[in-house]
């Protein structure tokens, strides 16, 4: 499984109503001011402490962030303790907006 996946493509797997986590590891004012609608929300902070408690390791994880580079290290973070099939969403949650829904706002 590649390690990122672009946005159109998270839309596709949503349309094709697949089931998989959205992870967004963005702080609480950032979910706040913009988000997905139903992605869970993990500060990336708290990963450490929450992601064996609240993450199963055979789900498809789709995580974002803002650009999508704490994604991608939450993304290796993860496979590293043993979630295989994670991917980071490319652009993060500004790449959504300008390629997928101009309705999410932009920050």
């Amino acid at each position: 499984m590649d390690f990122e996946i672009s946005p159109s493509q998270v839309k596709a797997l949503q349309e094709r109503g697949e089931t998989f986590t959205l992870l967004d590891v963005r702080a609480p004012w950032e979910c706040a001011a913009s988000r997905i609608e139903g992605a869970k929300q993990m500060p990336l902070g708290e990963i450490p402490t929450r992601a064996h408690q609240e993450l199963d390791p055979d789900d498809h994880i789709v995580v974002v962030c803002h650009h999508g580079v704490s994604s991608l290290m939450v993304t290796n973070w993860l496979r590293q303790q043993g979630y295989e099939n994670v991917q980071s969403m490319r652009g993060g949650i500004d790449g959504w907006a300008r390629t997928v829904d101009p309705k999410v706002p932009l920050y």
